[in-house]
């Protein structure tokens, strides 16, 4: 269905011949997506061309999707909280016709679709199925009416929170800041409305970022399965943006899919400690950029552009995404379970999966780690694409 691509994927055949071939041919036979990259508001808004090849300056371009065998990229549209009311919607709607202005460019290359027949049109047609995901409902401005204009423009999902707060939902970030005060935690009741709207509309309710006390809320209001489009696993890795076993548990029941993130920092629990020490050794840098309000994630950014080499050597092992993948397999089965690297997003992917061209690599470890070829498939994509159709107009399915 997918050969043409087999050229390309054959210049990833590394490891052990007995791998080679069926990890590629399995790879090629499935539909690959990927539920979060940032290359939108990372590289295109600052005039980099997704169709030249981006090769040291951004981990994504549509040469290396390809390569990567990837079918479906959902593209976020984000913002951080520098944008508020009177920004923040238009600069949604800024990285939105982005998206379009490069589909109408590589109109062979690409097209942006908003349902599961979307996708499968596309990959009929050897073209990238491009979707929209809004990462962080600030960007809705507390107005209902632009979250309805957001998914007539093409948004399939929006994270509820990104690490800011809104008035109706509350952050993993800022439930878990001994500086932040605001009470309630979890959603409003405007919070719960805007969920069942999503609900209504077929926009998938993303979980990732959100508060404890939010996911909560969020998970006893949806009538549709969820996702969490960039999550990893907090018992491998305790940090505040990764969900804990009950969370997990949760999600399974709802019926949803958690797509594991590739950033070393939510992979490895020991990554921070290494940056602690990477960060101290470039301080004077680092002050200055406090002193200049720079943000955690910009300084992280700047630094590992600037000092490559010490950057490398802090990265997770690529083994520790298969344990990710693992631990919710183990806890709730190999159908809820995804990819969401977040490439674009992260300054420090782990070891090997340098950028979009490397998923098959993922494809491989998961077969020598004895996962049977279906449930694979389930995997780099299959188990979105059943949330996806759930979640469609007219195709509500009991939750669990």
């Amino acid at each position: 269905m997918k050969g043409y691509r087999l050229l390309l994927l054959a210049a990833l055949a590394t490891g052990a011949q007995a791998y080679g071939q069926p990890y590629l041919k399995l790879h090629e036979q499935a539909i690959v997506v990927d539920t979060h990259n940032d290359v939108l508001s990372e590289a295109t808004l600052k005039g980099l061309d997704i169709g030249t090849d981006l090769t040291g300056k951004a981990m994504s371009d549509l040469t290396r999707w390809k390569k990567g065998g990837v079918d479906v990229q959902v593209f976020s549209i984000f913002c951080d909280d520098h944008f508020g009311v009177g920004s923040a919607f238009r600069q949604a709607n800024r990285e939105i016709d982005s998206l379009y202005s490069i589909a109408a460019r590589y109109p062979a290359r690409m097209e942006i679709v908003t349902d599961a027949a979307g996708i499968e049109r596309a990959v009929k047609h050897h073209k990238l199925a491009a979707m929209m995901g809004v990462e962080g409902g600030h960007m809705i401005e507390d107005n209902m009416d632009y979250l309805d204009s957001l998914y007539k423009r093409g948004v399939r999902y929006m994270t509820l929170t990104w690490n800011n707060s809104t008035s109706w939902a509350t952050s993993a970030m800022d439930e878990t800041s001994k500086a932040f005060t605001v009470t309630p935690y979890g959603l409003t009741e405007k919070g719960k409305a805007i969920v069942r709207r999503m609900n209504e509309l077929g926009m998938l309710v993303d979980l990732s970022h959100v508060g404890e006390k939010t996911f909560w809320d969020a998970i006893h209001t949806t009538t549709k399965p969820i996702i969490c489009s960039h999550s990893s696993v907090w018992n491998l890795c305790p940090v505040f943006r990764n969900l804990k076993d009950d969370q997990i548990k949760a999600v399974g029941a709802n019926g949803g899919v958690i797509q594991v993130n590739f950033y070393s920092g939510f992979l490895d629990s020991n990554y921070q400690p290494r940056v602690t020490r990477f960060l101290h050794r470039h301080r004077t840098e680092v002050d200055s950029m406090n002193a200049a309000h720079a943000p955690q994630y910009a300084i992280n950014e700047y630094l590992s552009k600037k000092y490559p080499a010490e950057s490398d050597s802090l990265r997770a092992p690529m083994s520790l995404v298969l344990d990710h993948i693992d631990y919710i397999v183990r806890l709730i089965g190999p159908d809820h379970v995804g990819l969401g690297s977040d490439f674009d997003g992260i300054e420090s992917p782990p070891q090997q999966l340098n950028d979009v061209s490397t998923y098959p690599l993922i494809t491989r470890e998961l077969l020598k780690r004895g996962y049977k070829p279906d449930d694979i498939k389930k995997i780099l994509g299959g188990n979105f694409i059943r949330v996806l159709k759930a979640n469609e107009v007219g195709k509500a399915v009991a939750v669990k």
